[in-house]
This record gives C-alpha cells, structure tokens and sequence, in this order.
C-alpha cells in the first residue's frame, strides 16, 4: 500500500503506482512495472511524484522515498530501452573487469549501464565524494539520493553563478583526488555533470552521471582522465578566469608529486 501523507494530495497522485505511470507518459513500457515492482516492494520508494527532467538517454523522475530510505524524496534514473547511444559506449564497459561479455541486446546494455552506474556510485560513497547515494537498482530503473532541497534538485553548476568559484574548484579537484584513490575516474567530469547545492551558506559540488566511470585498470583510464581535468580546467579559465596548470592538477591528483618526493 502507498504511505500517504496527511497532507491533501493532488487527484493524480491517489491513483495506484501503475495508474500513475500511465498518468506520466501514456503508454508505459510493459517490462518496466514489475522493475518499478520491486522498488516499491523493497520499500526503497513509495509512489511517484513527478518526472523533472527528460534526457536522451534516460528520464527522471521525483519519487516518494520508502520506509527502508531515511529520506522523503528520492530520485529515480530510468535509462532509456530504445536509446541507441549506449551501444556506442560499449566500451566503457567491455574494458571494465567487474563485468563480463555483454550481449548485443540492446536491454541488455542498457541494464549493465545502470548497473555499472549504481556500481560506480557505491565506490564514490566509500571514497567519500560528494555524490548522489545509491539505493537500489532493477533493470533499468536506479534509485539514489536527491541532491537538493524540498524535493527540487539542485542546479547544474553551468546554470550557476558561483560566489567562491576557487573554493569550488578546489572542492571538485579533491573529489577527483578521492575517486583516484578509490581508483575511479568519473570520465564525463564537465559544467553538465556537476550540481551545486546550498549548505550552511558554502556552495558544495556534487558529482553525477557515473555511467562513464572506469576503473584505473581501464586502458584508456589515464586519458580520461586528463580529459576530465582538461574539461574542468577550461570551464573555470573560460567562465571565471581562474588558471591551473593541468600538468599540476593530475600530477596532485594522481599524488605524482608526492613519489617524487619520496
């Protein structure tokens, strides 16, 4: 049964979860109720708010947390079944160890995505990087932590004017540094995949969108993540006039300065 709150609610959202779906997008994807399903039965969430944003790749929605999420509202990814653009990036999973061969099916792809993706963000949780917690996953449905206040999510930090944009920048190096220790590099680190929220009145970055993410083992790690800080470097240069060396970064980042002392 979906928590209901003692607050009256809107028409739409007293209809059953399926009902809901049908309310948000017409015709649902059959294989995506019993995914949802499970969520529900987990008690990760409670029923459907809304869907705040509509990508390429995959939809998101606003989602009530459950009893087993200490949170009231919690984000739902849902990748995309039709989408053909991650059978282009195939090979940010081929290369991973943690998975083995993947089948052709365009399912079954999108499905390993959202799994590596889910993967990705419990290793930024262990390394203590500001990023989205991670709940669960069924198919091609991930649950994680909104970033955010009331139920909005946070801004991109490309739609923001930053206050201290140093002291951002030097946030988001370090979290780079901790995922590097963790041995993760983010790969599609840019102004797009960085939230800034509000907290005690500092601007703290947020990372997300870890489908990308690698591992060191990766054979081409090393130069995503040059890309990563390449493309970091040059939005603070171009959009607040603050120069870095990206030599220095990733020889900090990749502690290169400290072996040398040693």
């Amino acid at each position: 049964m979906v928590r209901r709150s003692k607050k009256k609610r809107s028409s739409r959202e007293d209809y059953p979860m399926h009902e809901q779906l049908k309310i948000e997008e017409g015709v649902f994807e059959p294989k995506m109720m019993p995914r949802l399903g499970k969520l529900f039965n987990k008690k990760i969430i409670s029923g459907l708010e809304f869907i705040t944003a509509r990508g390429k790749e995959a939809d998101v929605y606003i989602a009530g947390g459950g009893a087993n999420v200490d949170e009231k509202y919690v984000i739902l990814k849902i990748f995309r079944l039709e989408t053909s653009s991650f059978q282009k990036r195939t090979n940010y999973v081929s290369g991973d160890p943690r998975f083995g061969k993947i089948k052709k099916s365009p399912f079954a792809v999108v499905n390993e995505w959202c799994k590596k993706e889910y993967g990705n963000l419990m290793v930024a949780e262990a390394a203590g990087v500001h990023a989205p917690r991670p709940y669960a996953f069924s198919g091609n449905i991930l649950a994680l932590e909104l970033i955010g206040e009331g139920g909005k999510p946070s801004s991109r930090m490309r739609d923001v004017k930053l206050k201290r944009p140093d002291g951002v920048l030097d946030a988001i190096i370090e979290d780079v540094k901790r995922l590097y220790s963790h041995e993760l590099v983010h790969s599609d680190l840019s102004e797009y995949n960085i939230l800034i929220k509000e907290e005690s009145k500092e601007e703290v970055p947020y990372m997300i969108d870890f489908g990308q993410a690698i591992l060191l083992e990766h054979p081409e790690a090393m130069n995503y993540l040059k890309r990563d800080i390449h493309n970091l470097l040059a939005y603070f240069a171009r959009t607040y006039g603050i120069k870095k060396s990206e030599e220095e970064t990733f020889a900090y980042v990749t502690d290169q300065e400290s072996m040398k002392k040693s």
